[in-house]
């Protein structure tokens, strides 16, 4: 790895099957990969590497890709995500990339993409990390308008609401607890 570079995707495979199937794509740097394998989580994932290695196999580790950027890795484990789907959209993947209570709701008529609730899910992540490490980087905090007009948030759709974007990511980084409001309606990045 390059020090610029430093990230990898990688995916976790069932060799029971043939040719061996991923159950599981990452990203990571160092060790990551392979650190599933030694405290496996209560996760789906978790429980598929326990099943793996109670039927007396070994998960297979495979790098995709090495010597990425975070941007890189991201954007290519998001659409290998999207590609392969999730098993909550009835894809093959482990990976619990939507919050829990949006992968089982259906409406008559509309029709969901595969992938799609995966892509849209990894776009919220890097938005809400992207307005989150910007109330970082100013302690004294930030204004919605902030947020909106200076990471290029702000709608140019002819209503009112031009902001909103904006608005609900830091909603949504407010109920996580990551940033919490200060006076003059200022956002303040928590520390934890």
């Amino acid at each position: 790895m390059t020090p610029d570079k430093p990230y990898y995707v990688y995916a976790l495979k069932d060799p029971r099957q043939h040719p061996a199937r991923p159950f599981y794509i990452g990203k990571g740097t160092g060790t990551r990969a392979h650190d599933h394998l030694i405290r496996p989580d209560h996760t789906p994932k978790g429980d598929r590497i326990r099943e793996i290695e109670g039927a007396g196999a070994q998960v297979l580790v495979s790098y995709l890709v090495e010597h990425l950027t975070e941007p890189e890795a991201l954007r290519l484990e998001a659409e290998l995500i999207a590609a392969f789907g999730t098993q909550a959209s009835g894809g093959l993947l482990t990976n619990t990339v939507l919050p829990s209570g949006l992968g089982g709701k259906k409406r008559p008529g509309l029709t969901v993409p595969a992938g799609v609730p995966e892509k849209a899910q990894v776009g919220l992540t890097l938005l809400k990390d992207a307005v989150l490490e910007f109330a970082q980087a100013n302690p004294g905090g930030v204004k919605n308008a902030e947020v909106a007009s200076l990471l290029g948030l702000r709608s140019d759709y002819g209503g009112g609401s031009k902001d909103y974007l904006s608005y609900s990511l830091l909603g949504l980084l407010m109920r996580e607890g990551r940033i919490g409001r200060s006076g003059k309606g200022r956002h303040v990045a928590q520390v934890k």
